[in-house]
């Protein structure tokens, strides 16, 4: 940026039904990873900001965990960071998944951001494993009919379309106002390293447990240290609701936490360039789901 050159600055908040990309769509942004990543519905609790800034331009993503009918107080926490992101951005992006018809989850998105008069994108996602995506975005758009405020779409494939990606993010970019930038040029996130590594730990985990069990499970970095020879040692706890999750965690002869920590290991050590030792405790901390003061101890607050 050169001096003297006026600034454009905004957020964009990223919104969708549970399970459609938009922690894919996030990472793509960026062109690096700030937010988890799993086959399994919820797995973005918290609104994670991805900052990307180009020339004298910032825009902030703001990545939602997916709108849904809450069955507990962490579900009602991430209703609330979805309504609170979409009170104070400059535009909005709604994600939604090409291989299938609009749900009732779908329908409780569309109703929160067709009375917002933003400028909205429709970005169909999942265009390379859809069989009728035309078809399928007809009947998206149809749920924003009679809305104000500007209105685009796109069809691509998050995970392997960056030519459109790279496209969308630079309308976003054009329609931002001025404004002095929020953060500094440089970091790809507003996450503290620790939150970051948790969020791979727990992607990690969320891929390799069965049923329920990855819903009833949080984590957290509580050390984090660096050595000379440049080794990163970072101890941190897998959190669950009952004994029983615990040794499902842990699993035979501790199996099932080792496969979790070495694969949790191999991401931290991709995206750090370092060596990294990764210590991992399972704790049990009693329906920390339905409990306040414990979800505030866990970070979602």
């Amino acid at each position: 940026m050169t001096s003297g050159e006026q600034t454009h600055s905004g957020f964009v908040a990223i919104v969708g039904k549970p399970n459609v990309g938009k922690s894919t769509l996030l990472n793509a942004f960026l062109g690096t990873k700030v937010a988890p990543t799993s086959p399994r519905p919820q797995t973005t609790r918290r609104g994670v900001r991805g900052i990307h800034t180009s020339g004298e331009r910032q825009v902030v993503f703001v990545d939602t965990p997916g709108l849904h009918k809450p069955k507990d107080a962490l579900g009602k926490y991430m209703n609330h960071e979805v309504h609170s992101a979409l009170a104070d951005v400059d535009a909005i992006v709604w994600v939604v998944d090409l291989r299938h018809p609009p749900t009732d989850e779908d329908q409780l998105v569309a109703r929160q951001v067709r009375e917002l008069p933003k400028p909205l994108f429709l970005v169909g996602n999942k265009t390379d494993a859809a069989k009728y995506p035309d078809e399928a975005m007809k009947l998206y758009r149809a749920l924003l009919e009679g809305r104000d405020g500007d209105l685009s779409d796109m069809m691509l494939s998050a995970q392997n379309n960056p030519n459109a990606v790279a496209t969308l993010r630079e309308q976003l970019l054009d329609i931002l106002p001025e404004g002095p930038f929020f953060f500094p040029v440089g970091p790809a996130s507003d996450q503290s390293r620790e939150q970051w590594a948790a969020e791979i730990i727990r992607e990690e985990a969320m891929k390799k447990l069965r049923d329920e069990l990855p819903y009833a499970v949080a984590t957290r970095v509580n050390r984090w240290t660096e050595r000379e020879d440049g080794l990163q040692r970072i101890e941190g706890e897998i959190v669950v609701e009952k004994n029983a999750h615990k040794g499902m965690v842990i699993g035979s002869g501790g199996k099932q936490l080792k496969e979790i920590g070495q694969a949790a290991r191999k991401q931290l050590e991709v995206f750090l360039d370092r060596k990294v030792y990764l210590g991992l405790e399972v704790i049990v901390i009693p329906g920390w789901r339905e409990d306040v003061e414990a979800l505030r101890e866990l970070g979602y607050e």
